[in-house]
């Protein structure tokens, strides 16, 4: 699929789902007095065509996530030759092995899921000289999930002080993806958050809690998550 062969049907129904989802993160934003700050929409477009990131773009969503290598790189180069290519942000949110960092530092503008130390520094080296920093988070494992990417909130300080001297990297805030049966992950997250921002006081733009999916946006927004990541209430189910 190019991204201009969506149904016109199919793009309606489409842009309706993404303009229902964006009226219940901006009222679940303003319900709330823990973040004075507005909520980014990520919209998660894994496994989803070109075509439907194409037609968001153009009702106006700039950020989108992918979880698979390969499958965005591809995403990325056909976005970019449409008349969209230049406003779509793009995050990448998931697992990252060593031997993928050149490609996620040369084509993102986000990572999510920055766990150790030398994931870290390899994107900083790969990182294109002519790019501006890339904006980082910190994946935490909340839960302490044996299954569960992430590393642990003990050991958070120490990844961000190794992180911190990195000039290619911007340190923007953390990622989590509780378990579902934890009720009070994303308000222990918020304070890791702020113990964070008060133990490193020289960073420069800690400002993002990417925490919330379909299913518990409403939540996470009013535990003080800045960022959400929906997907199937955009896009629809997966196969």
């Amino acid at each position: 699929m190019t991204p201009d062969d969506l149904p016109v049907e199919e793009q309606e129904a489409l842009v309706a789902r993404w303009q229902k989802v964006c009226d219940e993160v901006k009222a679940a934003s303003s319900s709330t007095k823990n973040t004075d700050k507005a909520v980014t929409l990520l919209a998660v477009s894994k496994t989803k065509p070109t075509a439907m990131i194409a037609t968001l773009a153009r009702a106006g969503q700039r950020d989108f996530g992918e979880n698979y290598l390969q499958e965005a790189l591809e995403k990325i180069a056909e976005i970019k030759q449409s008349e969209v290519g230049g406003a779509v942000v793009w995050h990448y949110i998931g697992h990252i092995q060593r031997n993928k960092t050149r490609d996620i530092a040369e084509h993102f503008d986000w990572v999510h899921t920055i766990e150790r130390e030398i994931i870290a520094k390899r994107l900083q080296e790969q990182r294109p000289e002519h790019l501006p920093a890339l904006n980082v988070l910190i994946q935490v494992n909340i839960d302490a999930e044996d299954s569960k990417s992430g590393c642990q909130p003990s050991e958070l300080s120490e990844l961000i002080a190794a992180i911190k001297p990195y000039d290619k990297l911007q340190l923007r805030g953390l990622m989590i993806i509780p378990a579902k049966e934890d009720s009070d992950a994303f308000t222990r997250t918020n304070q890791l958050f702020k113990d964070m921002q008060s133990q490193h006081p020289d960073l420069t733009q800690w400002d993002t809690l990417s925490m919330g999916m379909s299913g518990d946006m409403e939540e996470a927004i009013a535990a003080g998550s800045t960022m959400v990541r929906v997907g199937t209430a955009i896009f629809g189910s997966r196969d």
